[in-house]
């Protein structure tokens, strides 16, 4: 994991959460800037990159961009003091699968770390609410998930993505493979011409698959 992350306490904080959360055996390292963080990212792999929106050398959305060009794609979290829409929508378009507040108490963020290790997305209820707040109300008339565009498995694999259910979870509820259920994943994504789990959400409510 790495955290990408300029303030010196917040780093602590969050490689303490982190480090509780994934054990003792899990990699954790820090960068203060996008310059640090593309470094560590060249050079080797990370699973997972959370990471602040505003650092010295830039933003944090124009990084987790730069990480999904890459072929080794790293998933990003924001980890902000803000909660302005324009960077929230700014930071799911990049390809965040989560946004989460500092403000937020060590046992919220730490909940949300754990939803992230089992393969969930991560939001906080604050943004939630924003991103909520950004639809447009569907018509009376909008079909379900589907009907217009995807198959009733894929609508129904949709669905329990969008209640934060991970990979692994989607498949034993369903009695089928991960394998299967993660090349459903991959149509929902070509089909709705988005990058993340919660891209997919987003977009699939603002166009009236999700209700």
């Amino acid at each position: 994991m790495l955290l990408v992350e300029d303030d010196a306490s917040a780093q602590r904080r969050l490689l303490r959460l982190t480090s509780d959360v994934a054990g003792a055996d899990a990699h954790i390292e820090a960068a203060p800037s996008l310059e640090a963080a593309r470094a560590r990212l060249s050079a080797r792999p990370f699973a997972l990159a959370l990471v602040d929106m505003q650092l010295p050398d830039g933003n944090g959305v124009d990084l987790i961009a730069w990480m999904q060009r890459r072929p080794a794609q790293t998933q990003a979290v924001i980890v902000s003091a803000w909660a302005e829409e324009s960077a929230i929508l700014a930071a799911i378009r990049a390809g965040a699968i989560g946004y989460l507040l500092k403000s937020s108490e060590d046992a919220e963020l730490a909940m949300f770390l754990r939803i992230l290790q089992r393969g969930g997305a991560a939001i906080d209820p604050v943004i939630a609410r924003h991103i909520l707040t950004l639809l447009p109300q569907a018509p009376a008339s909008a079909p379900e998930a589907g009907d217009a565009r995807l198959t009733p498995r894929e609508g129904e694999v949709l669905r329990m993505v969008a209640r934060g259910l991970s990979n692994r979870e989607i498949a034993q509820a369903t009695n089928l493979s991960r394998l299967t259920i993660e090349s459903h994943t991959r149509n929902i994504y070509r089909k709705l011409a988005v990058t993340s789990r919660t891209e997919a959400v987003f977009e699939a409510r603002s166009i009236g698959l999700l209700t």
